[in-house]
């Protein structure tokens, strides 16, 4: 298997993680990077063992030696910048959100399809150790049948109206920043909610320094939901089911470590990783694109679509609109 040539569009502190993983991927290597700011790529480049600096996002896009990029600008940005690198005949891993409007991330699925080529959603979440070993003992039935869920997700941000965090033009607030993964790990365990509640502390920006979201499915079984920039939080999910819980212990979206409780008795497994948590994903898409698959089987196209239409029921709810 050929090394995947990879490119990175944004080269800001995600970025660095991103390229750092990247490192250390059996199949895949960074080939090019862009930047607004040709001195940052410069740097990120050098920094990283990259080959090619590109001076512009459209030559970055246009290089026919690139096989993927790597979308990591702010929010607002993910659309058009997927968009560009699709149209110009590249597979794309855009950084959550991919869009910020359900219809955005139709567009994007819309125009990879047409073109045939990979698209992904980058919710690393889904490819770690510990979500992939939830996902088995819950496939074994060991908590039996879930009725409940219990997610959040929050730190403490110093209020800075120029910050992205607090700027609306940006996409800030903890909904689409954080609040994503406790939306994410809900859709992935339980499915697409029948009903949803939720309630929201503005900034002065206005966008949300906290959202509270209550999931409610077919047969009594809900999420309590909440994500945060006001102050820290245990930043775990805890999945109750007929027989007992599973933790999965802080950061749950990247969690190293989960604990089964049943009758009484506790099973702790700890999933150590060394790297940011980025490779895994990283190798997915390597793999992916190996098979000349056009998505992933485990974080489908359908599936970032249906998140998105979730995350915009809790907009309207909040009365949030970008």
């Amino acid at each position: 298997m050929k090394k995947i040539k990879w490119g990175i569009l944004g080269p800001g502190r995600i970025a660095h993680k991103f390229a750092t993983d990247l490192m250390l991927s059996e199949h895949g290597m960074l080939y090019a990077v862009a930047s607004r700011d040709f001195t940052k790529a410069e740097s990120f480049a050098a920094q990283y063992q990259a080959t090619k600096i590109c001076k512009s996002y459209e030559s970055l896009a246009k290089d026919p030696d690139v096989d993927v990029v790597y979308i990591a600008t702010p929010h607002t940005f993910h659309f058009e910048h997927t968009m560009l690198c699709l149209k110009n005949g590249k597979s794309v891993l855009c950084e959550k959100p991919m869009g910020m409007t359900p219809l955005e991330v139709q567009a994007l699925i819309a125009e990879a399809q047409k073109r045939k080529l990979f698209l992904m959603e980058g919710l690393w979440t889904r490819f770690i150790p510990a979500t992939e070993k939830v996902l088995s003992l819950l496939n074994s039935n060991v908590i039996g049948t879930v009725s409940n869920l219990k997610a959040d997700f929050g730190f403490q941000a110093v209020f800075n109206k120029k910050h992205r965090l607090f700027d609306k033009s940006l996409g800030g607030g903890s909904l689409l920043d954080i609040g994503i993964y406790p939306l994410y790990i809900s859709l992935l365990l339980l499915g697409v909610p029948v009903k949803i509640g939720a309630n929201a502390r503005m900034t002065d920006t206005g966008v949300d320094a906290t959202c509270e979201m209550v999931l409610c499915y077919n047969d009594s079984v809900n999420a309590q939901l909440k994500s945060t920039i006001e102050n820290d939080t245990p930043t775990q999910a805890v999945i109750t089911g007929e027989k007992g819980t599973i933790t999965i212990h802080k950061p749950f979206h990247h969690s190293q470590k989960i604990t089964v409780q049943t009758n009484g008795y506790n099973q702790v497994y700890e999933l150590p990783y060394e790297c940011f948590g980025y490779l895994f994903e990283i190798e997915e898409v390597n793999s992916c694109l190996a098979a000349l698959q056009t998505e992933s089987t485990k974080l489908p196209l359908q599936t970032s679509f249906e998140l998105h239409r979730i995350i915009d029921r809790v907009l309207k709810k909040i009365q949030l609109e970008y």
